[in-house]
């Protein structure tokens, strides 16, 4: 499995929210591209970046905080927020992006996501936000009647790299993941699926690596850069066979 520190972008700075609450946001470092370094340098082999502002403005807010990360770092990186347009999307692959994560659009316009997918092999990823099973979109500011693993389900075919799954009530809580609908997700969709909310302490690592079903990865943002999380023993944990 691999492990993806999180670098959530409001107003050009790395923070994290609670329960995705924008007024609920703590200031971890006001300079995410040496942030994105330092996980680098400490071993990390993916960065995963949101553009919290884009997420609810519906284009991209942090391009230039995004634009210095992937200059700074030599690792592959995801991001997710306000990617709704192929232009956007083809703009961010170009700039050195190598995996967009498209999520409101994946419940409003799936075909973009088809169109995407087939342009840009191996590069766009579905990023599916969820309270109490139903998928929440704009930020997850909206929620919706559409079920996570039928949504999930029908992307079988278009060629999507990763899904994303994050539960909304447990993300930035410090609570543990959703570890069971996790891996029912996981076992539902032959797509690599990564655990995403809720990840504070190794033993919520051991819990995914161990759940049965074939997880990719696990995201982690706020248990990292309060120390919950050792960077180095959690590499270690998700990296042992």
């Amino acid at each position: 499995m691999i492990l993806y520190p999180a670098i959530d972008l409001k107003d050009g700075q790395c923070v994290r929210l609670l329960r995705g609450e924008m007024d609920a946001a703590t200031v971890f470092n006001d300079d995410p591209a040496a942030q994105a370094r330092a996980f680098q340098d400490a071993g990390c082999e993916w960065i995963h970046l949101v553009d919290l502002n884009g997420a609810f403005a519906g284009e991209p807010v942090n391009g230039g905080a995004v634009e210095a990360i992937l200059n700074a770092i030599d690792v592959p990186a995801q991001l997710g927020g306000g990617i709704r347009d192929m232009a956007t999307i083809e703009g961010w692959i170009e700039k050195g992006l190598s995996r967009v994560i498209l999520g409101t659009v994946a419940v409003e316009n799936p075909d973009l996501v088809r169109e995407a997918a087939r342009a840009f092999p191996g590069k766009v990823a579905v990023g599916i936000d969820a309270r109490d099973g139903r998928v929440a979109t704009k930020g997850w500011a909206e929620e919706t009647d559409v079920m996570v693993t039928d949504l999930a389900k029908s992307f079988e075919d278009a060629g999507v790299a990763a899904i994303i799954y994050t539960d909304i009530n447990r993300d930035g809580a410090m609570q543990g993941p959703n570890v069971e609908a996790t891996a029912d997700l996981a076992r539902a969709v032959s797509i690599p699926v990564i655990a995403s909310g809720g990840v504070s302490s190794l033993d919520d690592l051991r819990a995914l690596k161990s759940c049965g079903a074939p997880l990719d990865g696990a995201i982690s943002g706020r248990a990292l850069y309060d120390g919950a999380i050792d960077l180095n023993e959690a590499l270690g944990v998700l990296k042992s066979a």
